[in-house]
């Protein structure tokens, strides 16, 4: 009996490692689902990598290839009722510099001011409809001086934001109006490196960047250490990033 009761006992633990050797093997040979998301974080590398911060987008630099693709954007609706997307991190510095500059121009004498996006990120088609409806507002020469060629224009990366503001509510929208207002870009201007913007098209650097000057274009290089130093030292990008090379 103690032979037989041994017998069945040794059965019964052989058709238990029998089941239980499948399901142990299983689990170590699959390393498949670790292989894909290994993949997927290498591409996503690959994608962040295409982001630059710093990039050069000018009359002689074109956007590089792939960046639209790899782009992260924020849209919101401004004060007129218009969509405007943001690269999303230039996005959020914004949002800071908006709220610090409000409070810097509380008290105005001509009311309350706030702050808004007119425009960001721009596709090349979205970019070609502005050169045709400037040209048409305000001429070839204006449009030369203003506008980028599509393909070369910042506002391709969603770093670049035109900004303009209202006052008492009233939309302060169109170029030649924002110019009547040199106190409150002189506001903006100081508060820009703090948040890691630079005003990319500053007065007397037509130059060297291409174009006049726009106290509404900023330009986010996600450094406030960068920021300042290019504007302490009174340079534009192309000549800081030329200088570092």
């Amino acid at each position: 009996m103690k032979k037989n009761r041994l017998l069945i006992l040794m059965l019964a633990l052989a058709l238990i490692t029998a089941l239980l050797l499948p399901a142990c093997s299983k689990k170590e040979e699959s390393p498949e689902p670790s292989e894909p998301a290994e993949a997927a974080e290498t591409e996503e590398t690959e994608e962040a990598s295409v982001i630059d911060y710093m990039v050069l987008v000018n009359k002689d630099s074109e956007l590089p290839a792939g960046w639209e693709e790899a782009l992260d954007v924020t849209a919101i609706t401004n004060s007129v009722g218009d969509e405007v997307q943001t690269e999303k991190k230039a996005y959020e510095a914004y949002c800071a510099l908006k709220e610090a500059v409000e409070k810097d121009l509380e008290g105005y004498d001509k009311g309350e001011v706030r702050l808004e996006l007119d425009s960001a990120y721009r596709s090349v088609e979205a970019q070609q409809k502005i050169v045709d409806d400037f040209t048409e507002k305000y001429g070839e020469d204006y449009v030369r001086k203003y506008v980028a060629v599509p393909g070369y224009s910042e506002h391709h990366t969603g770093l670049a934001l035109d900004l303009y503001f209202t006052i008492d509510g009233k939309d302060i929208y169109e170029n030649e109006d924002l110019v009547q207002y040199p106190d409150i870009w002189e506001a903006v201007h100081a508060r820009l490196p703090e948040f890691g913007f630079i005003l990319r098209f500053p007065e007397g650097k037509e130059d060297t960047t291409g174009y006049a000057y726009e106290p509404w274009h900023i330009r986010y290089l996600d450094s406030p250490e960068i920021a300042k130093e290019i504007t302490d030292s009174g340079m534009t990008l192309e000549e800081y990033l030329a200088e570092k090379k």
